[in-house]
């Protein structure tokens, strides 16, 4: 295991990247970003194993999707601090001609972007599709991949779900940022999905929860729960309770930071309660 301390340094330090970026160009979605920092810090920090370089193939390594592609200032953030590229190209995110778009893309070829991920309900088939390539390639490594909540209301994601289960994908380790907001409002207002754990089950997926999904250990281990059940005939879902902005206090338990930028005086305010822990870019 990973050094936690180390773990919550860099996250705070994500933090930090997420708040700046987007208030630079007063555009992004902070709130889905700082949800999922923690998790995206555990998963390229310790749970996933990653060889040297990059290439789209990803053959002998464990490989991740992005699938609810707005929160790409955490995956930036997360990829560039964990040697994908330089950590000052941060300060491009969303200006002309950068490799950082709104939404990743991958004909920048930005290393550590393996699909475009702007519209949402696209990258669970994605996943399943390198999942069954690495069966084919007698690759023993997984995939990973991550949805939002809201998301799971596009129907694309369901046959996705029937599909992998009815092809035994159990090579795919599929994460949903149960955060329960979207940018309209509460999932359960927009769309309620009702239970969640039970319709996975219902599709025969083996499904664990997270509960603490901000919390490093919590998710350290449950992660490598789910990698204990991979190969077991089913996929798996994990479903990882995340609180939207966090770390933040007033961007947390509401859906308006979605997709806002924080004033002058709102960054300063956010940054006083992320202090710099591995320098800024």
């Amino acid at each position: 295991m990973s050094n936690i301390k180390q773990l919550q340094d860099l996250t705070t330090q994500i933090r930090r990247d997420i708040l700046r970026m987007v208030h630079a160009v007063n555009s992004g979605h902070p709130g889905g970003s700082l949800g999922c920092a923690e998790f995206l810090v555990a998963l390229y920090q310790d749970i996933m194993s990653r060889k040297e370089g990059f290439d789209m193939n990803g053959i002998g390594e464990d490989i991740f999707f992005l699938s609810n592609g707005h929160i790409s200032p955490v995956f930036y953030s997360v990829l560039a601090r964990s040697g994908y590229f330089p950590i000052a190209e941060l300060a491009t995110f969303r200006k002309l001609n950068t490799r950082l778009q709104g939404h990743p893309t991958t004909h920048e070829g930005l290393p550590g972007i393996r699909m475009a991920s702007g519209s949402l309900g696209q990258g669970l088939s994605v996943a399943i599709g390198a999942a069954q390539a690495k069966k084919l390639n007698k690759d023993n490594h997984l995939v990973f991949a991550l949805t939002g909540d809201g998301e799971l209301q596009e129907g694309q994601n369901w046959e996705a779900i029937m599909y992998a289960s009815a092809k035994n994908v159990d090579n795919l380790i599929a994460t949903v940022d149960y955060n329960r907001q979207q940018i309209d409002g509460s999932t359960k207002d927009v769309l309620n999905m009702g239970n969640l754990k039970a319709k996975f089950e219902a599709f025969d997926w083996d499904v664990l929860e997270i509960t603490e999904g901000n919390n490093i250990e919590a998710i350290i281990g449950g992660m490598n729960e789910a990698k204990s059940r991979t190969g077991k005939g089913k996929p798996v879902c994990v479903i990882l309770h995340t609180e939207m902005g966090n770390g933040v206090d007033f961007m947390m338990h509401t859906h308006a930071w979605h997709g806002k930028a924080p004033s002058d005086a709102q960054l300063a305010t956010a940054l006083e309660q992320n202090p710099e822990t591995l320098g800024d870019y």
